[in-house]
């Protein structure tokens, strides 16, 4: 009989997937912390990027400020402390966890740095934001948690690249890969040279490193130190090369250029919905875009402006500062108020602008309101009923406030700059979302302003469809969080 052989069959071993692990690093996160654009991105992204990937261990990370309202630090659980050595100091830190939507979120508390009523502005900005990035490293063996990227976001968080390079070499942290997005480069985080030791706790070996200038510049040293460097728009990725738009920092953008990526940012099409709005007078949605209208009746009565529903309404929710086209306005407004229409602004900035727009408001008080103030609830209201909003700003790395205003049916008139480039294409292309006008002067401004309030009092019909256009325009994050996972891809 035969002796059979025996068949060895060759035994396939399944690696193990690597679970993905991604910290958010910011000074702010909607709906926690928020002064802006920032904490927008962070309230959003982290969310999409976890419904897009269930798989990947999504966290994000802010400091305790003493304003965040207490309906959420009741829902925090303490975790636990260490102590934090910044130079000469020795800083507790206490961490709180909140879990939302599958994203963990933790806050770290300090209330020597963060006890304080607001975000910014402080004398010592410097060494508070430089205890957090210090912080968010140091607490991570005690949560027992070594994430694969670190996305740290603007000067508040620059450091963390800077003291993974420096201070936070060893095996623990050694595998941690960084991202730096630029959220807005006019913002660097600029100190006086000879605070590198005693504030930000950097030898002088490190000294080179956030150099720049004859300054300290922390944004240069995140840029050197980072892995990837992202801005929020392809078209501001380009801008930030450049002198005109670079803050001095396009010889250092340049040489690591080859790191850049420009991903546009999206919005929160469920934070801002005016299906479901509480803020505004009349909630609606793509089949009854006429109740707009009932919100600007309301919105007149409310401002104590002449309740017509047949002029439209223009408006701008803003800060009152040069890079937000301002001074275009002020050169304009006495010819727009030619123009059958009524403005509505929102907004705090420089007291000049502040002063000069009262006057106007006085000039034309039947045309004209000027709320000096940031009010969110009230900023919903003036997205809801407006018809045309204003963005001519000088510089704008993203723009929210666009897409904000295009979810609630207002059409905006930008310029194309930065983001606003790369989200509004002007109607006369054939498949626009809005009206746009590329150089920086008044006369382009009027024109295309005045083109807008030609259409919605001439042309009833057609304005009817861009509305619906500019309405059902996706600004949603799922694009751009898809675009950042293919940007992290190149780490993991």
């Amino acid at each position: 009989m035969a002796k059979k052989e025996a068949v060895k069959k060759e035994e396939v071993v399944e690696q193990p997937q690597r679970e993905i692990k991604i910290l958010y690093l910011a000074s702010e996160c909607q709906p926690f912390c928020a002064t802006g654009g920032l904490g927008d991105v962070m309230g959003s992204l982290p969310k999409s990027m976890k419904a897009i990937h269930p798989e990947v261990d999504v966290r994000v990370m802010v400091p305790l400020y003493s304003d965040i309202k207490q309906e959420y630090k009741d829902m925090m659980s303490f975790v636990g402390y260490t102590y934090v050595d910044l130079a000469w100091r020795r800083q507790y830190c206490g961490v709180f966890e909140l879990v939302q939507e599958g994203v963990t979120y933790y806050f770290l508390d300090n209330e020597y740095y963060f006890k304080r009523e607001g975000h910014y502005g402080y004398f010592d900005d410097g060494e508070r934001y430089a205890f957090f990035s210090k912080a968010a490293l140091a607490v991570l063996p005690l949560l027992g948690y070594i994430p694969t990227i670190i996305n740290c976001n603007d000067w508040q968080t620059a450091l963390v690249p800077v003291y993974l390079k420096t201070l936070f070499h060893d095996e623990y942290y050694c595998n941690i890969r960084t991202v730096f997005t630029i959220h807005n480069i006019a913002y660097q985080g600029k100190y006086d040279p000879a605070i590198l030791g005693d504030v930000f706790g950097l030898g002088e070996e490190s000294r080179s490193i956030v150099a720049y200038d004859g300054c300290i510049n922390l944004m240069k040293g995140a840029i050197v130190c980072c892995d990837v460097l992202t801005t929020v728009s392809p078209t501001y990725a380009e801008e930030i090369k450049t002198p005109e738009y670079s803050y001095g920092l396009h010889y250092i953008i340049k040489q690591n250029a080859y790191k850049l990526r420009g991903i546009i940012n999206g919005i929160d099409v469920a934070f801002y919905n005016p299906e479901t709005d509480k803020s505004i007078f009349v909630q609606y949605n793509g089949k009854n875009l006429d109740a707009k209208a009932e919100n600007k009746k309301q919105l007149q009565q409310m401002l104590n402006l002449p309740v017509n529903e047949n002029v439209p309404m223009v408006s701008m929710i803003t800060r009152l500062v040069d890079l937000k086209g301002i001074d275009l306005l002020i050169q304009t407004v006495d010819e727009l108020m030619k123009n059958h229409l009524q403005l509505v602004i929102l907004g705090k900035g420089d007291a000049r602008y502040e002063d000069i727009l009262r006057s106007f408001e006085n000039r034309y008080p039947n045309k004209v309101r000027i709320i000096i103030a940031f009010n969110q609830d009230l900023s919903r209201k003036i997205y809801a009923a407006s018809d045309i909003y204003l963005m001519p700003s000088r510089t704008e790395p993203c723009g929210l406030a666009q897409m904000i205003a295009s979810r609630y049916g207002t059409i905006p008139v930008t310029r194309e700059t930065g983001g606003l480039n790369d989200s509004i294409i002007d109607f006369g292309t054939g498949h626009g979302n809005g009206w746009t006008f590329k150089n920086y002067n008044a006369r382009d401004f009027l024109y295309v302003v005045r083109n807008a309030v030609e259409v919605y009092n001439n042309h009833k019909d057609a304005w009817v469809d861009l509305r619906k256009i500019v309405y059902n325009t996706d600004f949603s994050w799922e694009k751009s969080a898809k675009e950042y996972w293919k940007m992290y891809e190149t780490l993991i």
